[in-house]
């Protein structure tokens, strides 16, 4: 048998998948620069496009907080064009609410018409690209290999200030967006669960809370270990080459994988090899949200689209099998380069070579119990 961990992840051989998933810290400092520059301009901005356009209730003053891949640290670089690197920045809006109405008293579309207003400026000078046609987020093109994604929340402003004194208070700093960079938690998570919305292009304001999501998700990375954070990279990986676009969502392919991933010591590919064979027929049977079981997943992507990833599957876990249990190297390398493509180390004399014995040792006393969450079947 042969042993092909170390290039998939190693703490010190290189180059590594992992490592080559890594957008280099040019393209990282680009794209925080430019969320920055993002926020800046609407804190300066976005009052003043609406008191232009007659508004006259509170003022709107946006606290933001980054979600999605970027928050989970599961963010890979892109595989190929057209693909890009997707941050998603959340912009927190005070607002003032009808008394005993959970819905704002302004148009969700006056907010998505101001924010776009107060960005034009900063988008020409840069020459960004602003996309219009999301329902949930601005989003702006900020290279052809990254755009950053702007959805706008909405909580009561009672909420809001109580939010920020509270933060102040707990943490000792100055303003309310240094407390949130230097804390360890969130303080975000003191926001009320049913009054988190989001507005939409075409539904107005619609309950939407993104946290659930990176909780469950951070506690399966602590259920299981940095190697199950790293399996979720390695299935967007093989998504990203497989796919020049579309595919199994980030969110289905962590949900997928979490309930039938084990841990697997010093050895990614075992574990790995273990989620690919499982996964086809937890992606037939259907997936949903893992904290939303009336969501499906499974039905969003479609019936064709989930059974063409179940046989793209099926096709990774025999190489990856093969791989494992086969006896040439140069074979198993190029057999996982066509799978990842060329980020994959195509270094046959780092594989090796590994009894059953130490196969079998690998593998942990006790699985970790992970429930089977969010399943449902597709229709």
């Amino acid at each position: 048998m042969q042993n092909l961990s170390s290039l998939f992840y190693s703490s010190v051989d290189a180059p590594t998948l992992l490592e080559s998933l890594d957008l280099s810290d040019t393209d990282r400092i680009f794209i925080a620069e430019a969320k920055n520059a993002v926020r800046n301009c609407l804190r300066g901005n976005l009052m003043k496009v609406l008191k232009r356009h007659r508004y006259e209730g509170p003022s709107v003053h946006p606290r933001f907080f980054t979600q999605g891949s970027w928050a989970y640290k599961t963010l890979n670089a892109p595989a190929k064009s057209p693909q890009q690197a997707d941050v998603d920045d959340g912009a927190y809006l005070p607002l003032s609410f009808v008394s005993q109405e959970e819905r704002p008293s302004i148009a969700s579309g006056i907010f998505f018409a101001a924010a776009e207003e107060a960005l034009k400026e900063l988008i020409e000078a840069r020459r960004w690209k602003l996309v219009k046609d999301k329902p949930t987020c601005i989003r702006i093109e900020i290279a052809k290999f990254a755009h950053v994604d702007i959805p706008l929340y909405a909580i009561p402003d009672d909420e809001f200030e109580s939010l920020q004194k509270a933060a102040m208070e707990q943490f000792g700093y100055m303003t309310f967006d240094s407390a949130l960079e230097q804390a360890e938690r969130d303080a975000w998570t003191a926001l009320p669960r049913d009054h988190v919305l989001i507005a939409h292009r075409e539904k107005d304001w619609v309950k939407s809370d993104p946290r659930p999501v990176k909780t469950w998700f951070l506690d399966e990375v602590e259920r299981h270990g940095e190697q199950f954070r790293r399996a979720v990279r390695y299935l967007k990986s093989f998504r990203d080459w497989q796919w020049a676009s579309g595919g199994p969502s980030s969110i289905l392919l962590m949900a997928a994988s979490a309930p039938v991933f084990e841990m697997r010591e010093r050895r990614d590919d075992l574990a790995l090899l273990d989620v690919v064979e499982k996964m086809p027929s937890v992606l037939r049977d259907g997936v949903c949200n893992p904290v939303d079981r009336n969501e499906s997943l499974t039905d969003r992507l479609g019936r064709a689209a989930v059974e063409e990833a179940a046989k793209k599957l099926e096709s990774f876990e025999t190489y990856l099998r093969a791989a494992i249990h086969g006896s040439n190297p140069s074979q198993a390398c190029a057999w996982m380069v066509a799978q990842f493509g060329n980020r994959f180390p195509n270094q046959p004399e780092r594989v090796k070579v590994t009894s059953v014995a130490a196969t079998v040792k690998a593998a942990p006393a006790s699985a970790v119990a992970s429930p089977l969450v969010g399943r449902s079947q597709a229709g």
